[in-house]
């Protein structure tokens, strides 16, 4: 079983990298564009796919919506139900932290000078420097700040990556070639089925979670777990607003769920 995750800002080359590892280790790769494909493939609506990427949310969607919630719940399941798998490449999208408790996985951050990432953005996208100076700053603190807001986090923080590497000495082969052969030591290929089932059930809470946000139902007090495969248990209390039945409903209709367990009781009236 081989897991690897990519992390890098705009103009390292990842994307290109990342098909080299996932090409040699013949894994599928997924970027944003395969990630929301897979989505669609899981049930995910386009809709909640919209914006698919890794910005905070603007201040808006914070004080008057649950989007940025249903959102992160979303692409959480995403990379869950795709690392349960056990092979796969994935860039992006907060994999490191999500999985940083599944030894199984390799984190790679990919890092490269600013010229480097200037020269790289001129060169592909015929812009200016001072463009390609702008767009990596302005990408950077977007970067930094979804993963503050999703996780709270520093993407920056190098404990997160089991390997950091400079492609700027190296082309992109050596680079990809040294992620493949760190990533088939042992150490990291030892990925037990118990995990994959882990990350599998953590991906039917975070989609379970999302359709509860969706339907307006408050998770504040509510706790969900999937103690197996495909049983979805709800314990807590449950909004006077929201019936059992409703409840019921929602979970339903969850692509995955083969049963439900609840455990819910009204939030008590305050008494007078």
């Amino acid at each position: 079983m081989t897991l690897v995750t990519i992390t890098a800002g705009i103009g390292c080359g990842a994307s290109s990298i990342g098909l080299r590892v996932a090409d040699k280790l013949q894994l599928d790769f997924y970027d944003d564009r395969r990630l929301a494909k897979e989505a669609i493939n899981l049930g995910i609506s386009p809709e909640d796919l919209r914006g698919f990427d890794e910005k905070a949310p603007g201040l808006l969607s914070r004080l008057f919506g649950q989007r940025p919630e249903i959102y992160l719940d979303l692409m959480q399941s995403l990379v869950y139900k795709i690392s349960s798998g056990g092979k796969a490449v994935i860039l992006g999208h907060g994999a490191p932290w999500l999985l940083q408790d599944f030894g199984c996985a390799l984190h790679v951050r990919i890092n490269t000078s600013n010229d480097s990432r200037i020269r790289q953005l001129t060169d592909q996208h015929g812009i200016s420097r001072q463009a390609a100076e702008k767009l990596i700053e302005k990408s950077d603190a977007e970067r930094n700040g979804f993963f503050q807001y999703a996780f709270g986090m520093d993407w920056n923080d190098l404990s997160l990556y089991d390997l950091i590497i400079n492609p700027d000495k190296l082309n992109e082969e050596l680079t990809a070639t040294i992620i493949v052969e760190t990533a088939q030591s042992q150490e990291i290929k030892a990925c037990s089925l118990t995990a994959l089932d882990a990350m599998e059930n953590l991906s039917l809470v975070k989609r379970v979670e999302a359709a509860m946000l969706r339907a307006k139902i408050s998770l504040h007090e509510l706790n969900i777990e999937v103690p197996e495969k495909g049983v979805v248990q709800v314990s807590g209390w449950l909004s006077p607003l929201v019936s059992k039945t409703g409840l019921l409903e929602v979970v339903k209709s969850v692509s995955g769920v083969s049963d439900i367990k609840l455990d819910v009781a009204a939030v008590p009236k305050p008494e007078i």
